[in-house]
């Protein structure tokens, strides 16, 4: 303290201004539409979050000022995606601990189907997540492929498993090949990281998911059924 004031604190500055980046409900309802992991443009954006072009620019504005969303134009349109993994882990995070009791109601069908999807399954960023993200942990971890005593990390069998898969693991970045990422709809952690990300990538390009609707939700397709069941063991019931 001098003379009578106290010196501000430069990184609660920073947190400060970073809470209030998701203290808005529409700049929070991009946030999450945006955990996808694909690039929207801001005119879906807007119809998503149900407000003016105009209105959602200004909001776009603020978080790519403030690091949470990269650019990119092409041509004369906009298209805005989560800045890196970090900041889609920030927002799943902090939607986790949204208790369940302080959710909206669904207002119809469509809105409550559209969320039984969500929690069916869906991506979370780049891995995958709901009772489908779950499903895949839990096998993993029964077969001795994932061990989640001090934190998530894979074995030498689930190494080798991926390799034997051909789901390829990039372990240049500085990213951490497992990691446990809390399930907002089922309270429980499951699989991210390079290993989450990949195993994700590999259910869409191999036709074991598709996307459904035009949010996160994906739907495990029959193929995706039998190659769960023979890689890992898991029952068709626990994916619906």
């Amino acid at each position: 303290m001098l003379g009578g004031m106290t010196t501000r604190d430069p990184q609660a500055t920073a947190l400060a201004r970073l809470a209030a980046l998701f203290a808005d409900e529409t700049r929070a309802a991009c946030l999450l539409a945006l955990l996808d992991g694909r690039a929207w443009t801001a005119s879906e954006l807007a119809r998503h979050a149900g407000v003016a072009a105009s209105t959602l620019s200004e909001h776009l504005g603020r978080l790519v000022a403030g690091g949470l969303l990269a650019e990119e134009r092409q041509g004369r349109h906009r298209y805005v995606r989560l800045a890196d993994a970090r900041v889609a882990q920030l927002v799943e995070d902090l939607a986790a601990q949204v208790a369940p009791g302080t959710a909206v109601r669904p207002r119809n069908l469509r809105q409550s189907s559209a969320g039984s999807a969500m929690a069916r399954g869906r991506t979370c960023y780049d891995h995958l997540a709901g009772r489908l993200g779950i499903a895949v942990t839990d096998a993993l971890t029964a077969r001795g492929l994932l061990q989640q005593e001090t934190g998530f990390a894979l074995t030498e069998a689930g190494l080798a498993w991926f390799e034997s898969a051909g789901i390829g693991l990039d372990r240049r970045g500085r990213r951490p090949l497992a990691r446990a990422c809390l399930d907002w709809t089922e309270r429980r952690p499951h699989l991210a990281g390079v290993a989450g990300a990949a195993l994700c990538r590999h259910a869409l390009d191999a036709g074991w998911c598709v996307r459904i609707g035009s949010e996160r939700a994906v739907k495990v397709t029959a193929a995706g059924e039998r190659a769960l069941f023979d890689l890992l063991g898991v029952e068709a019931r626990a994916l619906h």
